[in-house]
């Protein structure tokens, strides 16, 4: 259990510095938004590569910074009930539920994503509007977001298989 409990550690911590990485995608894309803002009202000068750059940078954020809000166990959840619960009942209910829904609504998107991202490029697809961007980078963060994931569902496992591990060996005496 110790060598997956690093490989826990390891997931937490890329995917934690991915996270920070990510956040500032935010400050990027308000900066691009506000210059594209601007420079159409000031200057009358209009740019679609802009309005794609934002469209992209959103999506980049959104689908890399999911793996770190999950590692920051900030995703929506029912704490009414879960609070109440014992910490083995609620590492079950974590198992689960990822292995049931998590799981496999990751391993649709990363098959179809990747498929969907793959012809993108080989096709060298471009935006239909003038001065557009080529767009397999925008659907390739399809793929990196649900990777990095599904790297940290994994890693959420472990640490409940721990949790389960512990407190069965502390009802036991084994601890």
């Amino acid at each position: 259990m110790s060598a997956l409990l690093t490989l826990s550690k390891w997931i937490d911590r890329f995917n934690q510095r991915l996270g920070r990485l990510v956040s500032w995608l935010v400050l990027l894309t308000v900066l691009v938004s506000a210059w594209n803002a601007i420079s159409r009202k000031v200057w009358n000068l209009s740019s679609n590569g802009l309005l794609e750059i934002q469209w992209y940078l959103f999506g980049a954020v959104f689908l890399l910074g999911a793996a770190y809000t999950l590692q920051q166990n900030a995703h929506v959840r029912i704490d009414l009930l879960s609070a109440r619960w014992q910490p083995k009942t609620r590492a079950w209910i974590e198992i689960v539920g990822h292995v049931i829904f998590t799981l496999p609504f990751i391993g649709f998107m990363l098959v179809h994503g990747s498929d969907f991202a793959w012809k993108s490029f080989v096709l060298g697809e471009m935006s239909p509007d003038p001065g557009g961007l080529i767009r397999w980078p925008a659907k390739a963060f399809i793929v990196g977001g649900f990777a990095c994931l599904s790297l940290q569902v994994l890693s959420e496992l472990i640490k409940a298989t721990q949790v389960i591990r512990q407190h069965s060996g502390a009802q036991h005496g084994t601890e």
